[in-house]
């Protein structure tokens, strides 16, 4: 049984609450549907986000397979769009030949990121260096084609280099300057994916542009501080997302956490900003066609 601050936001899976959902718009600005986890029924997974209100899925690769099933996931659903990079655990693991194949498809109408890359120094599945020289040519990446840049940042228990060192990297990167200023103009140079980290590290990444989105990882322990930051983040660069399979919001199944629901993270986002289900489902909405703009959206 589901207890304390959770129990609130697993209330959202009672009966008839589809129905209400329903009118409320939303967006998964984070959902691996190119996962394995959904090879078997993802035209169920995607038929029920649309139910529940979702109107942009943004799925991501980690490595050059998972992008190359992103787009894959693009052909099979119009309506979704697709971003290609490697992820920090994978940054060891990619060859010139495969980060060419990174590059080939960055420019292709049905990509709208770069990633997700970034910093994990909490499970370091591929050493340090090789994480920094991995973001450095993602950020690159995204600095050329004017895409932005997804970014996983996690340290470990109590701690905070991986933010720190983050921050130090894109400021390094000239983000918020004039290439990158030129490059997107009022659009985020990149989303720090799943937020998690002190209130001060939000604001650098706020006052260097970026976008910040969240995820059921703000119902955690120790993910205290993102009250405080969902309501700071500037409505056009304010994010939501499941992170699906991983992350479940409360209520949703533990085995794996599915993009409709996103619905659980945006009725906390907007308690804390104090805003109506409907006002902050079209600021959702808003943020992310400002953020990935794609000449193929519709609807």
């Amino acid at each position: 049984m589901v207890s304390g601050p959770s129990a609130r936001y697993a209330r959202l899976t009672r009966p008839g609450i589809r129905a209400y959902d329903a009118r409320v718009r939303l967006v998964d600005s984070h959902c691996h549907l190119n996962a394995d986890r959904f090879e078997a029924d993802a035209d169920q997974v995607v038929g029920g986000a649309r139910l529940a209100g979702v109107e942009r899925i943004l799925v991501p690769g980690w490595n050059v397979a998972s992008s190359e099933r992103a787009l894959a996931c693009v052909d099979r659903f119009a309506w979704l769009d697709a971003a290609v990079g490697i992820h920090p655990h994978d940054a060891a693991k990619v060859d010139d030949a495969g980060w060419a194949r990174i590059i080939a498809w960055a420019p292709d109408p049905r990509v709208v990121a770069i990633g997700e890359t970034g910093l994990d120094y909490d499970r370091v599945f591929s050493p340090v260096p090789e994480q920094l020289t991995n973001l450095r040519r993602n950020l690159a990446l995204a600095l050329e084609t004017g895409k932005p840049a997804i970014l996983h940042c996690r340290s470990g228990v109590g701690r905070r280099d991986a933010q720190d060192a983050l921050l130090e990297e894109l400021r390094g990167a000239g983000v918020g300057g004039s290439a990158w200023a030129a490059a997107f103009g009022e659009r985020p140079a990149a989303v720090i994916h799943s937020f998690s980290g002190p209130l001060d590290y939000a604001r650098a990444v706020i006052d260097l542009g970026l976008a910040v989105s969240f995820s059921g990882l703000v119902f955690r322990g120790g993910e205290e501080a993102s009250a405080d930051v969902a309501a700071i983040v500037p409505a056009p660069r304010l994010l939501v997302e499941t992170d699906s399979p991983f992350l479940s919001a409360p209520g949703a199944p533990r085995s794996r956490n599915e993009p409709e629901w996103v619905r659980v993270t945006a009725a906390w986002v907007a308690e804390r900003r104090r805003m109506t289900p409907d006002a902050i489902g079209s600021m959702l909405v808003e943020a992310y066609d400002l953020t990935f703009p794609s000449p193929r959206r519709t609807s």
